[in-house]
């Protein structure tokens, strides 16, 4: 009952924002990033043949016209599971496996579920490690039932694999049609972080996930003696901060461990869909009961759906869709109606304390360029539609990126009109941070 009542409150306040956010400040002025950005678009003439991989893109899967929204789990034998759907957010989810450090992606789980096919909308996939001493580790695939105007069920559904993806259970609904509360999320779960108890950790996992009223839940997953899963009732957990959280529509949240994901404090970067502010950042010490209260981040991490890894020398590297709001660089590259750009596909590097001290970072990379229509050569402004990745962090440090986007303008179909589009597919990306330190002039 009391959530139904958080949520009831909670509608109506987003309501409400909806027309209210100049008045409590969440129109903010933009500003430019003041970091490098190292450009892997287009390899230069000369480029050395030691720095030539940073430009190379591989293709994980384009036999779609439009394929989006990927997410990837390194499995213990070393091989790359990125899992995608079959349209923009819905559709069947679609999977590929590289056995080469994302080189290649040669082959897909054979024999999925049937239950898959009917996925309305992005999959995101995690690994969980149990703590008992006796529980193997299990994979756990997610994806929520939104109502995007055709009647949704509601809920999100999970899949599990015990065998390192070579199976999978049918999907389990929860909080769905016919079930106390129903919920209709969007991008379940956008982040799914493993809770501690009195310092250690515990077979806990606290699962973040919006609605289309920009209220934000937090759910417990745990498991049973016998193996069943269990999530608790969704609980609106920005409750303190309610007036930043509805008047900049956050959304999409990513946590954060601190202390390489030992740590005992929790970072939370969010989406402000209004996109008159930058991303806003939050941390907890109480494993996510409590939140500070939330500030803008620097313009060099302003982004919509940030992915983060430790970096094996323990740095952060968090990938997301540029969002650029400088009013200078709009007048330039941008449409200055909406006082926005993106430059794309976009990954930052920097540390912790750079995120709790508000500070820029190190640098950023462009990872590759996404064209607009009409762009036929990278260029500052790109199309917005990519991020959404799937990142693991190989055993050599290598990085192993994954996103969508039109790289390649060249790619095309013709429309039911006869018109040329460009297609929309996913490639993946090997980063290598000894390189890139050098070429943005740390190392």
């Amino acid at each position: 009952m009391l959530s139904f009542v958080f949520r009831i409150v909670a509608q109506f306040l987003a309501a409400l924002f909806c027309f209210l956010p100049a008045l409590i400040g969440s129109f903010t002025p933009g500003s430019a990033y003041t970091i490098p950005q190292i450009d892997l678009s287009a390899a230069p003439a000369d480029v050395s043949p030691e720095f030539a991989a940073l430009y190379e893109q591989t293709i994980v899967d384009d036999s779609r016209n439009y394929l989006a929204h990927p997410d990837s789990v390194l499995l213990k034998n070393g091989n790359i599971l990125t899992m995608y759907p079959a349209g923009h957010g819905k559709g069947a989810v679609l999977n590929k496996v590289s056995t080469d450090g994302g080189r290649t992606y040669s082959s897909s789980i054979p024999n999925t579920p049937a239950s898959w096919v009917n996925s309305q909308e992005t999959p995101t996939v995690y690994r969980l490690q149990f703590t008992d001493g006796k529980t193997a580790d299990k994979l756990i695939m997610i994806s929520a039932n939104p109502d995007w105007g055709s009647g949704s069920t509601g809920g999100f559904n999970c899949s599990l694999s015990t065998d390192e993806g070579q199976s999978w259970t049918e999907f389990e609904t929860f909080y769905g049609e016919g079930q106390f509360p129903k919920v209709v999320p969007i991008v379940a779960m956008s982040s799914l972080t493993q809770l501690k108890e009195n310092g250690q950790f515990v077979d806990k996992w606290m699962g973040f996930f919006h609605d289309a009223h920009f209220t934000n839940y937090k759910t417990i997953l745990t498991f049973d003696q016998k193996g069943n899963m269990h999530w608790s009732i969704p609980t609106p957990y920005f409750v303190e901060h309610w007036v930043r959280q509805y008047a900049t529509q956050m959304c999409e949240v990513e946590i954060i461990r601190s202390d390489g994901g030992q740590g005992d404090e929790l970072c939370l970067i969010t989406r402000s869909n209004t996109k008159k502010s930058n991303s806003l950042i939050s941390f907890s010490q109480d494993e996510g009961k409590t939140w500070s209260e939330p500030r803008e981040v620097p313009a060099a991490l302003n982004g919509e759906r940030h992915k983060a890894e430790w970096t094996k020398d323990g740095r952060l590297f968090i990938t997301f869709r540029s969002i650029e709001r400088d009013p200078d660089k709009n007048s330039l590259y941008g449409d200055p109606a909406s006082g926005r750009y993106s430059e794309g596909w976009i990954a930052w590097v920097g540390t912790y304390e750079d995120l709790k001290n508000g500070t820029e970072g190190q640098y950023r990379i462009k990872l590759a360029h996404t064209y607009l229509a009409g762009q036929t050569q990278p260029q500052a402004a790109a199309n917005a539609d990519t991020g959404y990745c799937g990142n693991v962090v190989l055993g050599d440090g290598i990085i192993v990126t994954s996103s969508y986007g039109c790289f390649d303008p060249t790619k095309t179909y013709v429309d039911e009109n006869g018109t040329p589009i460009m297609k929309t597919y996913i490639v993946s990306k090997r980063i290598d941070l000894r390189l890139t330190d050098r070429l943005a002039g740390i190392a």
